[in-house]
């Protein structure tokens, strides 16, 4: 184990020095499901995917680009041509990080793999020919379902979730315990890993930690998992436990950023520590700037708010106030 992580730090640094001589910046490309897909913000909607927010927990020498897409498999990632996309994009140096298996599961033709057989094989391929253009693949498992039920309830699609109301959900009893619901599915991309000596990170176990511990009525708070009448853009509630909402995809976004860190200690200095992130494009805490400040002020201590991108009118602060502002990508104030 020690040789093998020895390895892939030698391979790691010596990709990094490549890609210093060239273009400076390095680029996260991210493949995968809803989980991680970027999402539509329009009138206020609040799901988020992971790693629309993993920008956040990554300075500007670092670019994520993600291309998770909602109800993708590896397998009709693959078909589609998504796959030849990021590819065309992949510089040596780049990292890709590959996470499936949601939709792998579901029994549609167009989607359904087999874990230790089609699955792995599409796994595979994706380290393979990310090698072949030079980047490193990180291999992560699938975030896990918050299943707090004895028996997990008949789901044959995820993406329904998002056309059901509060009175939709599962009418089943809830225990206290966290119920796996991917099976071999989690378990696939850490052999894949080990046969082919690539990097791993445990999301499954990182999600199923974070959930468990928060328990049953804390852990809604990660997902679209809302009340009729408590948020505006779901007035008729939601009982979603697959998708997050903002709050949740920035706890495990920086959570799999610490993990992605201790995996590749090379990504350490580009890690990012900030209170709140605020950016238009809704890839922050907020997109609302007095919304971010205020939030900041709540803390009643010294806060540090990013903001990545676009031209914005410079807060008036309380005196006394200690909030600092990093204006990241390009990001400025507007003249008064």
């Amino acid at each position: 184990m020690l040789q093998r992580r020895i390895r892939l730090l030698v391979m790691a640094a010596v990709t990094l020095l490549l890609t210093a001589a060239g273009e400076k910046r390095t680029t996260i490309f991210v493949i995968g499901d809803s989980t991680a897909a970027n999402k539509d913000i329009s009138k206020g909607k609040q799901e988020r995917g992971w790693a629309m927010a993993l920008q956040c927990y990554f300075d500007d020498n670092i670019v994520v680009d993600n291309h998770a897409v909602n109800g993708r498999s590896s397998l009709s990632f693959i078909n589609e041509g998504r796959w030849d996309k990021v590819l065309e994009k992949m510089k040596p140096g780049d990292y890709v990080i590959i996470q499936f298996g949601h939709n792998d599961e579901k029994p549609k033709s167009d989607r359904h793999t087999d874990p230790g057989s089609t699955f792995d094989y599409n796994l595979a391929k994706f380290v393979r020919e990310t090698r072949e253009h030079g980047g490193i693949p990180v291999l992560m498992n699938c975030v896990v379902r918050r299943n707090f039920f004895v028996k997990a309830p008949e789901n044959d699609d995820d993406e329904k979730l998002r056309t059901q109301t509060f009175k939709d959900g599962v009418k089943m009893t809830e225990g206290d315990t966290l119920i796996d619901t991917h099976g071999l599915y989690r378990v696939a991309p850490r052999d894949v890993a080990t046969r082919m000596n690539v990097h791993f990170v445990d999301a499954n176990k990182i999600t199923h930690d974070l959930e468990q511990g928060l328990g049953t009525e804390a852990s809604k708070k990660l997902h679209m998992w809302y009340l009729p009448d408590t948020e505006p853009s779901e007035p008729k509630g939601k009982q979603d436990n697959t998708h997050y909402n903002i709050y949740g995809a920035h706890v495990v976004a920086r959570l799999l950023a610490d993990a992605l860190c201790e995996e590749i200690p090379l990504l350490k200095k580009y890690r990012t520590y900030a209170d709140f992130t605020v950016d238009k494009k809704g890839r922050g805490d907020y997109i609302d700037m007095e919304k971010a400040v205020s939030a900041a002020l709540g803390l009643q201590k010294p806060a540090t708010i990013q903001v990545l991108g676009g031209e914005w009118k410079k807060p008036v602060l309380p005196k006394r106030s200690k909030i600092e502002f990093v204006l990241r990508e390009g990001a400025k104030w507007k003249e008064q």
